[in-house]
């Protein structure tokens, strides 16, 4: 695998690696992590892709990973989401250009979000996109929908906009986003070798930004691709996102597949192995179709 940097037209350095195909060549592959995530939580699923003859590639968004800081503190924050959809939209413009056909791009969570941002503004223009547990509403425990676009409005406030939600120890435990307690030590190990990959909380403008975005895409949908092939993969016991808001999303785009992992939690491709395969298969299948 090869990591550099690569730098934003804004000249901020995003952490970006590459890894070649294997085998039979299909097609290119863009994943996007989700909030707080770092490239080294992905390696099983990347070196599966790989193996079936993809190319995979990705980065870490700014203030993710080794991709910076956003927040003095370590917190998750951003003013606007349209600074992701700006790095995306870049990105994905290189990406196609150094990279053969098919492109597919994964989102997971906030990635799954911004990805499908992206496509509704027109920004990008891959051959398909598949949407892992996307960010296209949020949960906190009971409150999802109104409550937590109310909870958003906080964000607005400028002495708040910085302060971030929870502390790392407060955020989701074990079993909740994953029931593999493999993998969950195995992200805990990376941020322990590796501190600088931590992030702790959201901060309250972050979640105001996100609701906002969120409002934002909902009302662009009208604006998806009707060519553009696309599969959603829910998790049945997902903590972080609304599935409620993800099935009234599906409902107005008829010809976005769809495939719910039950007894998943929120990061999919790190469950255990019986849930993690059940979704890579399903992936694997939108993958070769797109690549005929």
């Amino acid at each position: 695998m090869a990591i550099d940097r690569w730098h934003a037209p804004d000249g901020w350095p995003l952490r970006r690696f590459a890894l070649p195909h294997r085998g039979d060549w299909r097609g290119s592959v863009l994943f996007l992590g989700g909030r707080a995530d770092f490239l080294e939580k992905y390696l099983e699923a990347f070196d599966d892709w790989a193996g079936a003859g993809w190319a995979v590639a990705g980065f870490d968004w700014r203030g993710q990973g080794a991709s910076g800081l956003l927040h003095p503190a370590g917190g998750c924050h951003i003013d606007d989401f349209a600074v992701f959809a700006d790095d995306l939209a870049a990105f994905v413009a290189d990406w196609q250009r150094e990279n053969p056909a098919p492109h597919v791009v994964i989102g997971h969570s906030l990635g799954g979000h911004i990805l499908l941002r992206a496509v509704v503004e027109r920004r990008i223009a891959p051959d398909g996109i598949v949407l892992l547990a996307p960010m296209l509403g949020i949960r906190a425990g009971p409150l999802r929908g109104r409550a937590i676009g109310a909870l958003g409005q906080i964000g607005r406030v400028p002495a708040l906009r910085r302060r971030t939600i929870w502390s790392r120890s407060r955020s989701p435990g074990p079993g909740r986003i994953t029931s593999c307690p493999d993998r969950d030590e195995d992200k805990r190990w990376w941020k322990e070798a590796c501190p600088e990959l931590a992030r702790s909380g959201p901060t309250w403008g972050w979640l105001s930004a996100a609701t906002r975005s969120i409002a934002h895409v909902e009302r662009m949908l009208g604006d998806y691709p009707a060519g553009l092939r696309g599969l959603t993969v829910t998790a049945g016991l997902d903590p972080v996102v609304d599935n409620a808001a993800i099935a009234r999303v599906l409902a107005r785009l008829p010809a976005m597949e769809h495939a719910d992992i039950a007894g998943a939690g929120h990061e999919i491709l790190r469950e255990r192995d019986e849930l993690r395969i059940a979704a890579l298969d399903r992936i694997r299948r939108f993958l070769s179709e797109t690549a005929i």
